[in-house]
């Protein structure tokens, strides 16, 4: 808005009309300069769809001890895993809020020691968010956005991070969901390159097999690397590739390449695509087929491949 700077141009009404008129504030919904978002809250026609915009318009919107949380915050602290139209903010037992389209509310306890500075929003610290999805969100979603969040922490921070994240899930006032979360937390690695390859590693330990190894490099007699493989059993020499649209778009010949590569290495290589991840049924029978093969002991744990 021409004059007046909104915290990434968001604005209490009230406030534009004290310092510019109503006229004014208006004649600018009228010209679509401006756009109302939630009551009593205007931001910037040109950023009504950016994150940074909306989530400060949440905050003007329930008052300074309001807080970004949920997949909003995960976004803010570079953690995209989580695909969500809405605006997730917390704010404290006992303050006066609800949710609306576009905008959830969390009542939750908000101790100073969780709360950052993001391009001045108040937010989430990352082990906080992360420990609350861990519980509450769905268990891919959770999964995904703890991969990526360990991802970005420095390789000598990354264990004490999720030591941190595991310590909030011990300490957790409200324990549902805390077992869930401890699980998915062991699960997670940060090694996997794509939200789709963190569903799928979920995927495969939920069907019952043993954890896979993500990225795992295998080298060369001497040392060099020849390739990260998304999911690999090295004892079992069995590997699932993910290929995603995407990336692999017009890479087939590169793709059948290095899987008939590592046939010829030994390896039993499973090809998995986003149709997996919709119905396991295809990818369930294979791999039952391909630790058959490698005389593997079954338990209990391994469900029948229908």
């Amino acid at each position: 808005m021409t004059g007046e700077r909104g915290l990434h141009g968001a604005y209490l009404r009230k406030d534009l009309i004290e310092r510019l008129g109503r006229y004014r504030v208006d004649a600018d919904i009228q010209r679509g300069v401006l756009r109302r978002l939630w009551p009593g809250v205007l931001v910037d026609a040109s950023r009504f769809l950016d994150p940074r915009t909306r989530a400060a318009a949440a905050l003007l919107s329930h008052g300074s001890r309001s807080v970004i949380a949920g997949a909003t915050a995960t976004g803010l602290h570079g953690c995209t895993a989580i695909e969500c139209a809405d605006t997730h903010i917390a704010v404290p037992y006992g303050h006066p809020s609800r949710s609306r389209d576009g905008l959830a509310v969390h009542n939750c306890p908000l101790p100073p020691d969780d709360v950052i500075d993001i391009d001045g929003l108040r937010v989430l610290t990352l082990d906080r968010v992360i420990s609350d999805l861990l519980c509450t969100a769905r268990p891919r979603d959770a999964i995904a956005a703890t991969d990526q969040a360990l991802a970005c922490q420095p390789d000598e921070r990354r264990a004490a991070f999720r030591a941190r994240v595991g310590q909030r899930l011990a300490d957790r006032r409200d324990p549902r969901g805390t077992k869930r979360g401890a699980r998915l937390l062991g699960l997670a690695s940060g090694r996997a390159e794509s939200p789709p390859e963190s569903w799928l590693l979920l995927e495969v330990v939920d069907l019952g097999y043993p954890v896979p190894e993500a990225n795992w490099e295998l080298r060369a007699p001497d040392g060099v690397l020849l390739y990260r493989l998304d999911l690999a059993w090295p004892e079992q020499r069995i590997v699932v590739e993910y290929n995603g649209y995407a990336v692999h778009v017009d890479r087939e010949a590169e793709d059948e390449c290095r899987a008939e590569d590592l046939r010829r290495r030994g390896w039993i290589v499973i090809v998995a695509t986003k149709d997996d991840l919709r119905d396991n049924t295809r990818l369930a029978l294979v791999l039952r087929q391909s630790f058959r093969r490698r005389g593997h002991r079954w338990s209990d744990e391994i469900r029948d491949s229908p």
